[in-house]
C-alpha cells in the first residue's frame, strides 16, 4: 500500500526526519511513536507533501508520489486527519463533512455521510452548529468523519487523542477500532503508547528523527519502548 524508502525531512538546518524506511500494507494498522520532536508529525506531513522532503522515495498504491503535489497525494487516496483537528469552526459540521467529499455528488454524500452517523453520531445530531461550538472530542469526531468521506485508501491519524478527557479518549480508541475493523489501512501517530499498541498490527518508533525500533506491535514492551526513546536501537 505505502512504501517509504529513505525519507528526509529538514527545516532549514534542523533535521526533522532520518532516512526512514517503513512499510504499511493494505488492511494494516501502524502505529508512528516517539517522544515529542521526534519527527512523527513530520513523517505524515511529509508523505502528503506539507513537510519539505530532503531525500527519499515514496510509492502508494503502485505509485510513484514522491514528486507529487499534495492535490495530486490526496486524490489518489491518502486522508490525513491533522493535530488540531483544523475544522473551519465558522461553518456548520455538515458543511466541514461537505468539503470532505468534494469529489462526491449531493446524493453520494448524503447516502455516506447517514452510513458514518451510526459510528460518529455527533454528525448527525450537532450537523447544523457550527464547529467551533463542539468540544475537542466532538470535533475530532468530526474530522475523522470527513477525512472519511473521501474515500480514503489509507487513512493518516496525528494524535488524535491529544488533549482530551479521558472518557473521550476511549471513545477515539473506540472509533478506530470500529475502522480496524472496518479493514480500513490506518497509519497513526499518537501519544498514547500504551492504548496505541494495544490496537494495532506494527509499529515503528523514532527518536530524533531516526527509527530506533519496529516489529509487531504485541512484540513491544514498556522496556523496549523507554529504550527507544532514548535512542537504544533494536528491532523487534
Amino acid at each position: 500500500m505505502l512504501s517509504i524508502a529513505g525519507l528526509s525531512v529538514s527545516y532549514g538546518t534542523v533535521h526533522a526526519v532520518r532516512q526512514l524506511d517503513m512499510e504499511i500494507s493494505e488492511g494494516e494498522t501502524v502505529v508512528l511513536l516517539g517522544a515529542n520532536g521526534a519527527g512523527k508529525s513530520s513523517t505524515l506531513n511529509a508523505i502528503v507533501g506539507l513537510a519539505p522532503r530532503s531525500g527519499g522515495r515514496l510509492v502508494f498504491a503502485g505509485e510513484d508520489i514522491t514528486r507529487k503535489p499534495t492535490e495530486a497525494i490526496i486524490r489518489s487516496g491518502l486522508a490525513l486527519v491533522p493535530e488540531g483537528r483544523r475544522l473551519f469552526s465558522n461553518m456548520t459540521v455538515r458543511e466541514n463533512l461537505r468539503l470532505g467529499a468534494a469529489a462526491l455528488s449531493t446524493a453520494e454524500f448524503d447516502r455516506e455521510r447517514q452510513a458514518l452517523e451510526d459510528m460518529f453520531p455527533i454528525t448527525r445530531r450537532r450537523a447544523h452548529e457550527q464547529a467551533g461550538l463542539l468540544s475537542g472530542g466532538e470535533q475530532q469526531q468530526v474530522a475523522i468523519a470527513r477525512a472519511l468521506l473521501a474515500r480514503p485508501k489509507l487513512l493518516l491519524l496525528d494524535e488524535p487523542s491529544l488533549g482530551l478527557a479521558p472518557i473521550i479518549v476511549n471513545t477515539i480508541f473506540e472509533i478506530i477500532a470500529e475502522l480496524k475493523r472496518r479493514k480500513v489501512t490506518i497509519l497513526l501517530v499518537e501519544q498514547n503508547a500504551e492504548r496505541a499498541l494495544s490496537i494495532a498490527d506494527r509499529a515503528y518508533v523514532l527518536a530524533q528523527g531516526r527509527l530506533e525500533l519496529s516489529g509487531a506491535a504485541g512484540s513491544i514492551n514498556a522496556t523496549t519502548l523507554e529504550k527507544a526513546y532514548l535512542g537504544e536501537r533494536e528491532h523487534a
